[in-house]
């Protein structure tokens, strides 16, 4: 039998145990909340980044799946032991009391440990989330850039508009930009990721810009433009004076030299005359195109006249070019070929430098020159010598030779 003693003692156990018991359920309850309050804030972060960046946010929220389900797991069995544990009932025997303070315990340093977890993922997470958050920053300027950009796009071709000017080139540059603004607001960082979002800002301001200076350098090209149709009418003008001199050239050259000389300048006038007669067509639609304010139109317009200019200029320069050639030739058939052999003989001294003496190949290649040189005077004999054909087998040894000596440097700088 017990005595009083015994049902103190018993009173004395169980007060002990339930405070243990209740002390462990307010520390377990606690781990709970630390725990679930870490959850739901890298939860939030993880989304963020994924906003940010997604790709590179992949595996950052893989991670923090497996811990999240460890957190759910351990939340689900926290709350079984609340259930399973009432220490409201105060009808509770000491034993009770320790079993519940037990696991209350455990669950307290499951929850804690979970916690740890998540607050060391959080600070792994920290240096790219502060980066990227970093980067965010920059963000809003670039949109107003890109903004101001297409609004400043609009004024100058709204300008260039009401001044009468052919403002499309412009104008379709700035529909572009408007597109580019319009998907980086429909998509914003969801669609495009924080980088995506910025590049897509640069791209607008860029196009934006584009468009802006194009539109303002309408007045300028007008009046470029019509500088440049003037004076491209004086110049056809003075590559048709040129036809004189060179149907004169001609003559010179059919009667005085072989025609090896000169057939292949046959029909120099007339190809002049005729590509005159396209550049006034091309200066006449420029002309046109002007008068409706089609500036850049005009401008290729003037670009075709050019280049039919260049054409007969070159086609001229080469006809009486080739009379003051063949008359310096004529009068000093030594002269050009002195210019030969100083190419020969310049590479015949770097490959005689050569480590070892000359390489084969490279004195094949300039005995067959020497030999070219020395063959080529034969050439000028009869009453009109072939001078066209000298000059040219000249400057064929002159290049042969030139690449000889590129060859040696190359395989010198081979050998180090």
């Amino acid at each position: 039998m017990r005595g009083p003693g015994d049902q103190r003692r018993r009173g004395g156990r169980g007060t002990q145990a339930a405070a243990a018991a209740i002390e462990a359920r307010e520390a377990a309850a606690t781990a709970f909340y630390d725990m679930d309050q870490a959850q739901k804030y890298i939860d939030g972060r993880v989304t963020v980044f994924e906003d940010l960046d997604a790709a590179a946010a992949e595996p950052a929220r893989r991670e923090f799946a497996g811990l999240s389900e460890a957190a759910d797991a351990a939340a689900v069995a926290y709350i079984s032991v609340l259930d399973a544990h009432d220490l409201d009932d105060r009808d509770r025997s000491p034993a009770e009391y320790d079993a519940a303070r037990r696991a209350f315990t455990a669950s307290t340093e499951r929850l804690q440990q979970i916690t740890r977890n998540l607050n060391g993922f959080a600070e792994r997470l920290a240096p790219r989330m502060a980066r990227l958050e970093a980067a965010l920053d920059q963000l809003p300027p670039r949109l107003t850039a890109a903004r101001d950009a297409v609004a400043a796009a609009a004024d100058a071709v709204t300008a260039a508009k009401n001044a009468g000017m052919d403002a499309s080139g412009p104008e379709a540059e700035l529909d572009r930009a408007r597109q580019a603004l319009a998907q980086l607001g429909s998509q914003g960082l969801g669609g495009l990721g924080l980088d995506g979002a910025i590049r897509k800002a640069e791209e607008v301001r860029e196009i934006a810009g584009r468009a802006r200076e194009a539109a303002a350098e309408l007045p300028q090209m007008a009046q470029k433009v019509r500088n440049s149709l003037a004076s491209a009418r004086t110049r056809a003008d003075a590559v048709a004076h040129r036809v004189g001199p060179v149907q004169d050239a001609m003559r010179v050259l059919v009667r005085g030299y072989s025609q090896t000389c000169w057939q292949d300048l046959r029909g120099a006038p007339d190809a002049i005359e005729a590509a005159v007669s396209r550049a006034r067509e091309r200066l006449n639609e420029a002309s046109a195109h002007l008068a409706r304010a089609e500036w850049r139109q005009a401008q290729q317009a003037l670009t075709a006249a050019r280049t039919e200019l260049n054409a007969a200029d070159r086609r001229a320069g080469q006809v009486t070019g080739r009379v003051d050639r063949l008359r310096e030739v004529a009068a000093d058939p030594a002269g050009p070929a002195e210019g030969a052999r100083f190419a020969v003989r310049d590479a015949q001294r770097l490959a005689m430098a050569q480590p070892g003496g000359p390489a084969p190949q490279h004195v094949r290649v300039l005995d067959g020159l020497v030999e070219r040189l020395e063959n080529a005077s034969k050439r000028l004999t009869g009453v009109n010598p072939d001078y066209w054909a000298y000059l040219q087998e000249l400057e064929a040894i002159t290049t042969a030779a030139g690449d000889v000596v590129t060859r040696i440097r190359a395989e010198r700088a081979a050998r180090g």
